[in-house]
């Protein structure tokens, strides 16, 4: 019988501590988005207001930004598995502490902010960690671009699954049941790790202060063109573009006469168009032009929104959400991957960092933004001239996305480099 392995979409399921990284993940994934989609609720239904929403999103996201850069030079300088460990446990914490508040009573928007905030820290060094630790846990290092493209998906099921189903357990249970499954979730990733069989390795050699790794990976960055082009380019769209998601409950409230249900439903929507976008890179052949994927998929996200802001018809629009959920997706995926297959093995960690930090520095701000502008203009104007700045963007970057490639196989590359470090062992 053929296993799921043997299905080159699959194929990183080949590696035994993969497979259990992916469905831990997979699990703690779909409980953060049931959390986050009924965190952002409760705050609507308390203010009305779409600024306070993007002040909660800020909140959580803003902090990961401040600290993925130390959370970066702790994934290259520490050991992530003990890392990955600690963040469970902390955020499931964190999420009992959520779920407690609302039982008691104690509905107060600034103790909601702070829990969002100390959430965020958390994520800033979690999320390094575990972007970083894929290259730990795949035996065949030429599965590493599948690896990367299939994490990435685990993203867009819980994007496409945790909204739909927060919305329901909302409507019928309220938003503790939410907080409290999404402390289960934690449980999934903490015990994969603990299933995982992993060679020891020798601690990494600390030359350096955490000031000096900091700055190097900034020296780094800036010495690698290709890398600045896509982090500058992924700023700008988290920034001014992606924070779409901010004025979401208004479109279920006021446009479409909704309730959580409905939120819940156009974040699944957008969540589709995750899953398929992931589904979409990890069975690309190897060699694919990325950059012109990234230049296609911007495009395909400045027509998803311009669309769906102006669809009063649920369905039609859905359809519109599920294209930008696409390009939204394609546009941090594939410079996720091109970021870890082409830094430098001893850069990786840190590269990551200034990934996440250029998506979670700029997106909050773009929240606040957001959220103000739409108290003027409307929601769906809001989002209109969303798209139209991510046509503009394409149109900027479009020399850079259709120069080829310096480096046209990036599984050669990433094989090569994969080697390098378990020689060196870098851990």
């Amino acid at each position: 019988m053929k296993r799921i392995s043997d299905i080159e979409l699959f194929r990183a399921f080949r590696s035994r501590n993969y497979t259990y990284y992916f469905f831990g993940r997979a699990i703690s994934q779909f409980g953060t988005w049931m959390q986050r989609t009924a965190v952002v609720w409760v705050v609507y239904s308390m203010t009305h207001s779409s600024f306070f929403t993007g002040v909660t999103l800020c909140a959580e996201i803003l902090p990961s930004a401040l600290f993925s850069i130390p959370g970066g030079v702790m994934a290259d300088r520490y050991n992530r598995y003990k890392i990955i460990k600690v963040t469970q446990i902390l955020s499931m914490i964190q999420a009992v502490l959520l779920a407690t508040l609302i039982l008691t009573g104690h509905v107060i928007i600034w103790a909601i902010l702070v829990l969002s905030v100390i959430l965020g820290i958390i994520n800033a060094f979690d999320v390094s960690a575990r972007q970083a630790f894929v290259h730990d846990v795949v035996a065949d290092q030429s599965d590493l671009p599948n690896a990367v493209s299939l994490t990435t998906s685990t993203a867009s099921l819980a994007m496409l699954l945790g909204p739909a189903a927060a919305g329901l357990v909302l409507h019928a249970f309220g938003a503790p049941v939410c907080f409290l499954l999404n402390a289960a979730s934690f449980a999934g990733v903490f015990i994969s790790v603990l299933l995982m069989k992993l060679p020891d390795k020798p601690p990494h050699k600390k030359d350096k202060n955490v000031l000096a790794e900091f700055a190097e990976g900034f020296t780094y960055l800036a010495n690698t063109p290709k890398l600045f082009m896509m982090m500058l380019m992924l700023a700008i769209i988290s920034l001014l573009v992606s924070p779409f998601n901010t004025v979401l409950p208004v479109f279920a409230d006021v446009i479409f006469k909704g309730n959580a249900s409905t939120y819940g439903y156009i974040n699944s929507f957008i969540g589709t168009g995750g899953v398929i976008c992931t589904i979409f890179l990890a069975s690309r052949k190897p060699g694919s032009p990325l950059k012109l994927i990234m230049l296609i998929s911007t495009i395909l996200l400045g027509i998803g929104l311009i669309c769906f802001s102006q669809m009063k018809y649920f369905p039609v629009s859905m359809f519109f959400a599920v294209i930008a959920g696409f390009g939204s997706m394609a546009t941090f995926a594939v410079c996720n991957i091109i970021i870890q297959s082409e830094s430098d093995p001893k850069m990786r960690g840190r590269m990551i960092g200034i990934l996440l930090m250029a998506v979670f520095g700029m997106t909050p701000l773009g929240s606040l933004v957001v959220g103000a502008v739409s108290q003027h203009i409307g929601a769906p104007t809001t989002v209109l001239c969303q798209g139209i700045i991510s046509l503009i963007i394409a149109a900027c970057f479009a020399k850079f996305l259709l120069q080829p490639s310096a480096r046209p196989n990036l599984n050669d590359t990433l094989v090569k480099e994969t080697i390098e470090v378990i020689e060196e062992n870098r851990e």
